[in-house]
């Protein structure tokens, strides 16, 4: 039986009310399977999951929905060592993440 994280909606709840994703470039850092990603992606103008683990991020490309290919992207990536442009992104977002 899977296990199902955050069935009231609590934690989605609690990361809107700490912050505004609409229309803000996010990078996700330590995004997993997308697990958080797909909490605020959709209000989100774009979105750049990063983790260093392969097998997570395949998992994360082959659940993004269609209609969101153009706006999110998942790299295989260390956020210590990713060449990202500056100042790129609005929000950072971290969740279970240990850098």
């Amino acid at each position: 039986m899977p296990v199902l994280l955050d069935p009231e909606q609590a934690e989605t709840r609690a990361i809107h009310d700490l912050i505004d994703f609409a229309d803000k470039d996010i990078v996700d850092v330590g995004c997993g399977d997308g697990r958080m990603t797909w909490r605020f992606a959709a209000r989100a103008r774009s979105v750049l999951g990063l983790d260093p683990v392969a097998v997570s991020i395949a998992q994360a490309r082959a659940d993004t929905p269609a209609h969101m290919r153009q706006r999110v992207d998942f790299r295989v990536a260390d956020i210590t060592t990713a060449d990202l442009p500056r100042a790129a992104f609005d929000v950072v977002v971290l969740s279970w993440s240990l850098c």
